[in-house]
């Protein structure tokens, strides 16, 4: 090959590199204006549709059939006392609601352990902020212990009512069918508890001591002071409560 060959072979090599290079950017600005241009237009990258915001129902009160007292004592420099009334349902839950009542009257004897089957002078012994307020330990006082009039437990009766809002009245166990007299009050919507724990009632007046209570625990479940029931009992229904 001459050198006029040579030369003639480089010139052509640079000058098809040249128009490849030029077609590359072709292609890219083609695609660049394709792009703004159907951005323009309204096309945008397809996303997973989001689901419409859920709310729960509005949740209805079973039927009020009985009502009962706690009253309640804290002790601290200044000693509080207040009241928490309680409604029960007796329809859905009528074992748990009786045996509920009886401990809160006082009138059953003695049980098992040999001391008598009642709520007064036992303690709010677990507390947990943003959670619930347990008592009904009359026999150990520290959750370890109570029984129901029944003997030590029953089972559990309905998960009909479900823990969707605060304020409600539910039996505190150690797993399904061991209900004796220990309870709670929840202070916050309790979901994960549906079909674990019956609930039986709702508070219908003194919601304020049991925040009052609440204010006493600890996220270890230990109170801070001593939270006592003085007295219990059972009240004559209103007619607003008879109606729900």
């Amino acid at each position: 090959m001459t050198s006029g060959h040579i030369a003639y072979s480089l010139v052509s090599s640079k000058h098809t590199k040249a128009m490849m290079f030029r077609f590359c950017a072709l292609e890219v600005l083609l695609l660049v204006v394709l792009m703004i241009s159907a951005g323009a237009s309204g096309y945008e990258v397809p996303m997973k549709k989001a689901d419409p915001p859920k709310m729960d129902p509005i949740p209805v009160s079973p039927k009020i059939t009985q009502k009962v007292y706690l009253d309640v004592e804290i002790e601290g420099k200044k000693k509080f006392s207040g009241r928490i009334e309680i409604g029960l349902y007796g329809t859905i839950c009528p074992k748990t609601v009786k045996n509920f009542l009886a401990l809160c009257l006082c009138e059953s004897g003695t049980g098992v352990s040999g001391k008598p089957l009642c709520y007064q002078g036992s303690t709010f012994h677990r507390i947990i902020p943003n959670f619930m307020i347990q008592g009904g330990d009359f026999t150990n006082g520290d959750g370890t212990g109570g029984e129901s009039i029944y003997g030590l437990n029953f089972d559990d009766e309905s998960f009909e009512v479900k823990h969707n809002r605060k304020f409600l009245l539910s039996m505190a166990n150690a797993g399904p069918n061991t209900n004796g007299s220990q309870f709670f009050i929840n202070t916050v919507k309790t979901s994960w508890l549906d079909g674990k724990h019956v609930v039986f009632g709702e508070v219908v007046k003194g919601e304020s001591v049991v925040t009052m209570i609440e204010k006493q625990g600890t996220r270890s479940g230990e109170p801070n002071t001593v939270v006592t029931i003085t007295g219990s009992g059972q009240l004559d229904i209103d007619e607003d409560e008879e109606k729900k």
